[in-house]
């Protein structure tokens, strides 16, 4: 019996992605909407969401590209581990500097981490998707 290794992902597994991506964002999001901080503080924290959901897309295409034998210069595919390294610290950074409730600080950070990993589920299933389509 032979494997395909270049085959579509299931429709769970894509739902279940997209599904995480929300989840992940929309609670950050919506825990931020609702703190007691300032306005100034609400975007740090929003702004370091998006970079780190760019990241993390841009770090998984680059290392696919990488193990696919498509050209990725070296300084763009260390940009891209700086990037998501990047995000991670100042999120750290800015929760452990913060006076928000362990508890708090323990939402902001799995909703992050929840966000990046779907991110990277959602673009990889994405590519998955089309290399599968074309290969039809």
């Amino acid at each position: 019996m032979e494997t395909k290794l270049n085959q579509k992902p299931s429709n769970a597994f894509i739902a279940a992605s997209w599904a995480a991506l929300f989840a992940g964002v929309l609670s950050f999001t919506i825990g931020l909407w609702n703190a007691q901080m300032q306005t100034n503080e609400k975007g740090y924290y929003f702004t370091v969401l998006m970079f780190g959901l760019f990241a993390a897309i841009s770090l998984q295409k680059a290392v696919r590209d990488q193990i696919e034998g498509i050209p990725v210069t070296n300084i763009y595919y260390g940009l891209a581990w700086f990037s998501t390294i990047l995000a991670v610290v100042l999120l750290v950074v800015g929760l452990w500097n913060s006076t928000l409730s362990y508890s708090e600080k323990g939402f902001y950070g799995m909703s992050f981490t929840l966000g990046l990993f779907a991110a990277i589920a959602v673009q990889k299933n994405t590519r998955d998707s089309h290399r599968a389509g074309r290969e039809e």
